[in-house]
């Protein structure tokens, strides 16, 4: 598997970084997770077209990782010209929302006939999905975005990424990460509490418990960044725009 960073930022693209967005491939296998409203120039900036990939997987319903599908979709009708079929796949709702957000910027346009099939599927908790080559387990975690959401489990041959979506702290991390290659977690703060965040201090007292072989740390706000001289390098990967790792 090959991971590319193409947005590790939060809400208010602390740190210059783009609102989250993560592309994953093994082969020619090819899937999107998350697609905050920055996705096309995070693509250009990369080199990518969205025409590589044949799902997006999203984890939850808040606009910094769902609100660039409009972009996206109108894209792939005009510019990109795409004519492969395109599956979007998160919580329940997930199409309804995306139907009420187009609605919002480019009314009408959700009607508009495009040349590429456009299929949805609800993902139901802990019930495993095969997803373009993966393997995709959700896990519901603690973050209220009026639907459920998700940290999610990516699984392919022996390979593992996980990534935890946005959640204050819960159980479900720990199974979601457990013996995987590469964790990504959002790490929105150093050591304030919020209870739709982690923090670094949470996490590196879980760090066992979670038993990831690689924890790759997303998400975060100025006053994490701030701090990132304190974070153990041993234990931690800090994410940031363009990068790509193998898994």
């Amino acid at each position: 598997m090959k991971l590319t960073i193409l947005g590790s930022g939060d809400a208010f693209s602390s740190g210059a970084r783009l609102p989250s967005c993560y592309a994953l491939e093994s082969g020619d296998h090819r899937i999107l997770i998350d697609c905050g409203p920055a996705i096309l120039p995070a693509l250009k900036r990369a080199g990518l077209s969205g025409n590589r990939y044949s799902h997006i997987v999203i984890s939850h319903l808040h606009g910094d990782h769902f609100a660039g599908l409009p972009f996206f979709l109108i894209d792939a009708m005009f510019p990109s010209k795409r004519q492969e079929p395109l599956t979007l796949i998160g919580p329940p709702g997930l199409e309804v929302r995306l139907r009420l957000a187009f609605e919002v910027m480019y009314p009408r346009m959700s009607d508009t006939e495009r040349k590429y099939d456009l299929h949805f599927i609800e993902i139901e908790k802990e019930t495993p999905l095969d997803v373009a080559g993966f393997r995709v387990t959700a896990y519901e975690v603690d973050h209220y975005s009026g639907a459920p959401s998700y940290a999610l489990r990516f699984e392919r041959g022996d390979k593992i990424f996980a990534f935890s979506g946005d959640s204050g702290w819960t159980d479900n991390l720990i199974r979601v990460g457990q013996g995987a290659d590469l964790y990504l977690m959002e790490c929105y703060q150093f050591d304030l509490d919020l209870p739709m965040h982690l923090t670094y201090k949470r996490i590196d007292s879980e760090f066992h418990a979670i038993g990831a072989k690689k924890i790759m740390l997303t998400h975060m706000a100025d006053a994490m960044l701030a701090k990132l001289d304190q974070v153990d390098s041993s234990r931690y990967l800090i994410a940031d725009d363009g990068m790509t790792l193998s898994i």
